[in-house]
């Protein structure tokens, strides 16, 4: 199996080159060009669509609680709501218990990272080193929660071949017998793939029998434009034991900048969890919790979401076709285009942003090599249709002009 584990750096070090933010990266390799064009970004996941219009009416009504501490947990009003949508949305063995097994978080990302250090501590002892496992390309956090661990990084290529989901089959049993957690986005990011009911139902099996934790990051599941995705809650037994669930409000109710989300499932691992988070982590404003129990309760707002990447995608097909292995994804709202034959993902992110004013971001920066020195994100490109219809079909048409 093609994986590797990350080097240790000496005490006092900074980051590896390949371990910093890939959008810093981007940042410093553009750096010395100028667009050609006026500027269109494709390379931030920053939802531009219109922040629904219940938000400011809420936060009027609750401004007064800015002037205290929220807990930890989460106000009931939240988790209610919360545990209320999970149920709509998915089919669970059974309702989510609103008093133990959800968990408010200030954006999922810092609940994916501090999952990490939970997991180190609460799996308890491994035969070997610790390892946390992770798909590749990955969502930095999860990079940064298994460094921060102590644990062994161990990055599984997802690629063409394997549908873009790491090869369960290829992992061996002493690699999963110091497993610590597993990290899985569904749909994945970048590549929008979405994992089956088999294949959650086996990765629960691997957990089960091997005693790690699942850390399921879902925060694009409300973005797709043909069947929803499912949820790894859902095959994770009447206990969820061994699975917690992690969802956002950023891609689904346009709200990045409100930074809420929740981490729901196994209670033993979330009361541990709650536990690190109580003196750790940042809290969530009640006000803003008070938004996103608003935002859970009302589908509308995120159906037009929907149908606005919808419009999107549809450009997407007609401009790009068949080229740089475009396919339609079946959840996310990015593109992941194979620039292999164009100059590779840095000389294609230089000429697009130089000759094109389209700023995208190279796939190689999303990923780590292999022990093999393979990096499964070389040679493709990430866009994120976030900006308006108009901006994204420009820019898609100045994207097959300039490569051409």
């Amino acid at each position: 199996m093609a994986m590797t584990a990350s080097s240790r750096a000496p005490l006092g070090a900074g980051p590896k080159e390949s371990e910093r933010s890939p959008f810093a990266r981007t940042t410093e390799l553009l750096a010395p060009y100028k667009p050609a064009k006026p500027l269109i970004t494709l390379s931030l996941g920053e939802p531009q669509h219109p922040v629904p219009g219940f938000v400011g009416p809420v936060l009027a009504q609750f401004t007064a609680d800015f002037g205290r501490y929220p807990l930890a947990r989460g106000i009931e009003p939240f988790r209610k709501a919360a545990t209320a949508w999970l149920s709509t949305r998915f089919k669970l063995p059974r309702a989510v218990d609103p008093e133990t097994e959800i968990l408010v978080l200030n954006g999922s990302r810092e609940g994916l990272f501090f999952a990490a250090l939970t997991a180190k501590d609460y799996v308890g002892e491994r035969k070997g080193r610790p390892a946390i496992l992770m798909p590749n390309p990955f969502y930095p956090a999860y990079g940064a929660g298994a460094k921060a661990s102590g644990c062994e990084q161990i990055y599984l290529p997802t690629t063409v071949e394997n549908g873009f989901l790491p090869d369960l089959d290829a992992i061996d049993d002493a690699t999963l017998a110091r497993t610590v957690a597993f990290y899985i986005a569904s749909p994945a990011n970048p590549q929008g793939a979405v994992a089956s009911p088999a294949y959650f139902r086996k990765l629960k099996q691997l957990a089960d029998r091997f005693g790690f934790m699942v850390l399921s990051d879902e925060c694009y599941s409300e973005i797709y434009t043909r069947d929803a995705p499912g949820s790894m809650l859902e095959h994770a037994g009447p206990d969820f034991r061994n699975v917690v669930a992690f969802q956002s409000l950023s891609k689904r109710s346009n709200l990045p900048g409100m930074r809420v989300g929740f981490a729901a499932g196994d209670k033993k691992f979330l009361a541990a969890f709650h536990e690190l988070r109580n003196v750790a982590a940042p809290q969530v404003p009640v006000p803003l919790q008070q938004v996103a129990a608003a935002a859970y309760a009302d589908e509308a707002h995120v159906e037009e979401n929907r149908k606005l990447y919808r419009i999107k995608f549809d450009l997407a097909d007609q401009i790009l076709g068949n080229r740089y292995g475009y396919k339609r994804p079946a959840g996310g709202f990015c593109v992941w285009l194979d620039v292999s034959k164009h100059g590779g993902d840095e000389a294609a992110a230089v000429r697009l942003y130089r000759d094109a004013g389209v700023r995208v971001i190279p796939g190689s920066y999303l990923a780590r090599e292999q022990s093999d020195g393979f990096n499964p994100g070389a040679g493709f490109i990430r866009l994120a249709l976030v900006s308006d219809s108009e901006s994204t079909a420009e820019a898609l048409h100045r994207l097959v002009e300039t490569l051409a």
